[in-house]
């Protein structure tokens, strides 16, 4: 991700990813290019961020990975939702929607006076 997005998105790169595998399995670059269309390229996510997250994420269960051909007949390794990674999304997605409002909820309010 660009280093203006922030520590507080370095957290969501997990859910990011897990919710780019929803529609189904998916490589390392399409996933990336998933979550930059999604934002309108607000976040870019870096591949020396990508794949140990995408490791981080099938040491814990919540994906799983095979070797296949991509789109232009190029090896790469693409990774799939598990039901407990679909479990996780669902429960952090909660959390993180709930965060999100709450700062929106800041961020509009008039400042207190005095």
């Amino acid at each position: 991700m660009r280093s203006d997005t922030g520590d507080l998105l370095q957290g969501t790169l997990g859910v990011m990813i897990l919710k780019a595998l929803v529609l189904g399995p998916a490589h390392g670059y399409a996933i990336a290019r998933w979550v930059e269309q999604t934002t309108d390229d607000v976040l870019q996510i870096e591949e020396g961020s990508l794949y140990p997250a995408l490791r981080r994420l099938e040491d814990r269960g919540w994906v799983r990975s095979e070797w296949g051909l991509s789109e232009n007949n190029r090896r790469a390794r693409f990774y799939t939702l598990t039901a407990r990674g679909r479990a996780h999304l669902k429960t952090e997605a909660a959390v993180w929607l709930r965060y999100a409002s709450a700062v929106t909820r800041v961020l509009r309010a008039a400042p207190a006076i005095g």
